[in-house]
């Protein structure tokens, strides 16, 4: 009888009333098996997980999961690095610890963009250099038909600039340092927010779909309302900045901070009081740094979390990479 309960519980759980034709990709509930020790059960957390998608946005429940378990001594790293404090950073600092070309951090990278209009206008004049070889009125137009390529591409990044970005972002793949890259940066965020108490409950390395997914219902409302406090922004410009701080800690050149310092300015703009531009600049190389120090010291488990992610790991189970005993 208690087996058929606990079967009857996890369906509640899982599906509650919802329709069948809601749950979707990532969000459909499963059974897995665990990496924990046989007497851990995280059974509530894998429900608490897949409820924020199946059922109603619960991140409270993803946080109590995590709170009940370091309770009883498993969530050891959730939550151990509470506290943020603010302080005057300078960028001999950020060079101290390890951030290569620190003053340009916050320089939008154009590699990606620039190499992929310079293989679509060099391939177009290319091919078209050969058409014209070809006979008759096929040398005149098949030329002018090739290079108007570059020029539909100009003409739908500027009406649709979403869609260029997604061909860049696929140009961007064949980069050799690029699934490096993008799995050293998203497993930042994920690392830092979850030893500052901010759950993750979603990520994706897939081009063209949204990474890593904090969500906290308490700092939505504070943020949707204009009325974050210093203390808040403070551990969520860390957070925001972690995945450039992992970028800066190995490239000569950061690549994906466009998104991070965008959500970083996003969260300013939400918070009392006003900050100076001095003290947004400051806030921005502190949040840099602090992260940046928060990865060092934890390099065994973002080494593993990359390893998790690249491996296609569910959130449970990158978390549980967090968790296993070393």
């Amino acid at each position: 009888m208690s087996a058929l309960n606990a079967v009857y519980n996890q369906a509640v759980i899982c599906f509650g009333s919802i329709n069948h034709k809601d749950i979707t990709g990532y969000k459909k509930c499963w059974v897995r098996a665990s990496y924990a020790a046989p007497d851990v059960d995280l059974k509530s957390l894998e429900f608490a997980i897949d409820r924020f998608f199946i059922v109603q946005k619960d991140s409270d429940a993803v946080k109590d999961a995590l709170d009940q378990l370091q309770q009883i001594g498993w969530a050891k790293k959730w939550s151990s690095q509470p506290y943020v404090s603010r302080r005057n950073t300078s960028l001999r600092e950020l060079t101290s610890i390890g951030i290569k070309n620190a003053e340009n951090l916050a320089i939008p990278s154009v590699r990606n963009d620039a190499a992929f209009l310079f293989t679509v206008v060099g391939t177009s004049s290319f091919l078209g250099v050969i058409a014209g070889q070809l006979p008759g009125d096929w040398g005149f137009f098949v030329p002018y038909l090739i290079g108007s390529i570059a020029l539909v591409v100009l003409a739908v990044g500027s009406i649709s600039p979403g869609l260029l970005q997604a061909a860049i972002g696929g140009f961007s793949s064949f980069f050799p340092d690029y699934q490096d890259r993008i799995a050293r940066h998203e497993a930042a965020h994920f690392l830092v927010a979850y030893l500052l108490g901010l759950p993750f409950i979603g990520y994706s390395l897939d081009i063209g779909k949204e990474h890593t997914n904090l969500t906290d219902q308490r700092l939505e409302t504070l943020i949707y309302s204009g009325q974050l406090d210093a203390k808040e922004l403070d551990r969520l410009a860390v957070v925001a900045m972690a995945g450039l701080a992992a970028e800066g800690l190995v490239y000569d050149k950061v690549v994906g901070q466009s998104a991070d310092l965008f959500s970083l300015q996003r969260f300013i703009t939400r918070s009392k009081p006003t900050l100076s531009k001095d003290q947004q600049q400051n806030l921005t190389r502190w949040a840099v740094l602090f992260a940046a120090s928060l990865l060092k010291n934890n390099q065994a488990l973002h080494d593993a979390l990359i390893s998790a992610m690249s491996n296609k790991a569910t959130v449970l189970e990158c978390i549980e990479a967090l968790e296993k005993p070393t």
